[in-house]
């Protein structure tokens, strides 16, 4: 008995290990036989069966093609079989896609962020009034902000103005504004405020903790 032992490093290779080994003995089966009319008739046999053992995705749009594609994966395209649908071929599911293209962007400065440039070009597209100004400071204490991320120091206002005059392509001028933006060490002071918060919130809960743990219980 120990010589007819079969390990799962020594059997045959899953394509689609889900359906498990049985389903693919069933394929094997249906390719060795001759005549393609009881071909046929096993095949949609194994397309029921594979229907069965996934229930939740007969609703999906396409399901039976998708399990005769399946099918003919599974067979290694070697299945002679009438089918419904086209029949998938080995060279285009061997075909690797296309790289994916993704977004490269390098900004200026880029301690500001990509949002901070989407936002001036939003403003760009705005009207001249109390809307498009009150966006525009918005976004110049915004950029003040993340400028004393990068930069722990001070930071002039004329700065962080040259730098959204460049980054608007010249369309946002705030060089000659009399209004401040907010200073600094309120920037900084918030941010502090808001990270003791969290770590309190933190060290409390874990505190409580430590307190349950040494109750007595009777």
């Amino acid at each position: 008995m120990i010589d007819n032992l079969e390990y799962n490093t020594e059997r045959e290779h899953l394509i689609i290990p889900e359906y498990g080994r049985h389903m693919q003995k069933m394929i094997n089966y249906a390719k060795s036989i001759e005549k393609k009319e009881e071909r046929n008739k096993i095949a949609k046999a194994i397309i029921s069966v594979m229907g069965n053992m996934q229930p939740h995705l007969r609703d999906v749009p396409d399901f039976q093609h998708k399990l005769w594609d399946q099918l003919f994966i599974m067979a290694n395209f070697e299945l002679d079989v009438d089918s419904p649908y086209e029949k998938p071929t080995k060279e285009v599911f061997e075909e690797r896609p296309d790289p994916l293209k993704y977004p490269q962007n390098f900004p200026k400065y880029r301690f500001y962020g990509n949002n901070i440039k989407t936002m001036i070009d939003v403003a760009n597209t705005w009207e001249e009034g109390e809307l498009k100004e009150a966006l525009t400071y918005t976004i110049a204490n915004h950029m003040k902000k993340c400028f004393l991320n990068w930069n722990k120091d001070t930071v002039e206002d004329a700065v962080i103005f040259h730098h959204l005059y460049e980054l608007s392509g010249g369309k946002i001028n705030l060089k000659d504004s009399k209004e401040d933006l907010s200073d600094s060490t309120s920037l900084l002071r918030s941010k502090n405020k808001f990270s003791s918060n969290n770590n309190k919130k933190g060290h409390g809960h874990h505190k409580k903790n430590t307190n349950n743990r040494q109750r007595k219980r009777y």
